[in-house]
This record gives structure tokens, C-alpha cells and sequence, in this order.
């Protein structure tokens, strides 16, 4: 038996535009899987990945391109010695920074900022030299926040007592 050595990052570039988003989600969790990462992480991670892809295919240009539909977008992960998976994801820039929106409960869109801040432990925003924006997210290697749910839900309504006072 021939001991195989799994990679603990990994690094694609990716097409502008949906179809690449896919793809790399695909070769996030099965490296990662690979590589023994739980699985409530690889689905953490995989969410964070198609945040920030989608985020710049909507909001981004793409690398070393001047307009939407050449070049592409540079993805990548990595485990350290201390178990953090990071998260990066780099385009060309745009007109707006990446900071989280409040949308409205109809909203369409404008949560993706507000997911990635409740899966990850750490995320921000690096500036490169030739105008390009990379958005990073750091996820821990073990169980996921306790508090997952309570902070991604709206708060619990009680309505028991909402009706005392009507006749029956």
C-alpha cells in the first residue's frame, strides 16, 4: 500500500460567472473530505467559498480584465498547523467594498456578507497592488458554533399569552 499525501490547500482560478462557482464547490469538498476535515465544516466552508465566488462574479471585476466576461476569479483554501480552514476569494475590484448589507426580510439578495459572519470565525477584506480585492473567511476545524442558529434566525415570537384578553 502506497501512503497517498492529501493536500491541506488547494488554489483555481475560476470563470466569471456561475458555472465556475460550481466547479469550485465541487473541488472544495472533495479536497476537503480528502483531507479529513469534518463534515459540518466542509459544508460551512463550501457555503463561505459560494458566497464570496457568487459576491464577486455580481459585484467584481475579473482578474487582469477590463470588462465582465474575460479573465476570472482566483479561489483558494487552506488548513494551517493550528486546524483553521481559511477561505480566499480574489477578483479584479469593483465600484462598491464588500462590507455586510441589512436587507429587508423581501429582499432577493444582500445576506451573503451576513452568512459568511455568522459561519466564520474571522473574515475581511485585503487590498492588492494592482486594484484587486480579496475577501478572506477563516472557519475553526472542530464544532460549530453553538450558537449557530440563534444567530442566523429571527428571534422567537411567543404568542401564548397574545389572545388572554378576547372572549371565548
Amino acid at each position: 500500500m502506497v501512503a497517498q499525501e492529501v493536500p491541506t490547500s488547494s488554489c483555481m482560478d475560476v470563470s466569471h460567472g456561475p458555472a465556475g462557482v460550481g466547479e469550485a464547490r465541487h473541488r472544495m469538498r472533495e479536497q476537503l473530505r480528502i483531507s479529513g476535515v469534518s463534515e459540518s465544516i466542509v459544508d460551512d466552508a463550501v457555503l463561505i467559498l459560494s458566497e464570496l465566488l457568487s459576491n464577486a462574479c455580481r459585484h467584481g471585476r475579473p482578474l487582469g480584465a477590463r470588462e465582465i466576461g474575460d479573465g476570472g476569479i482566483h479561489a483558494s483554501w487552506r488548513v494551517d498547523k493550528a486546524g483553521r480552514l481559511t477561505v480566499e476569494v480574489t477578483d479584479g475590484g469593483g465600484p462598491t467594498r464588500p462590507i455586510p448589507a441589512k436587507p429587508s426580510v423581501t429582499a432577493r439578495g444582500g445576506r451573503g456578507l451576513n452568512i459568511i459572519s455568522a459561519l466564520a470565525q474571522d473574515w475581511g477584506v485585503r487590498d492588492g497592488a494592482a486594484g484587486e480585492v480579496t475577501v478572506w473567511a477563516t472557519v475553526a476545524c472542530g464544532p460549530r458554533h453553538e450558537d449557530f442558529a440563534t444567530r442566523v434566525a429571527p428571534p422567537a415570537i411567543d404568542f401564548s399569552t397574545a389572545f388572554d384578553d378576547l372572549d371565548a
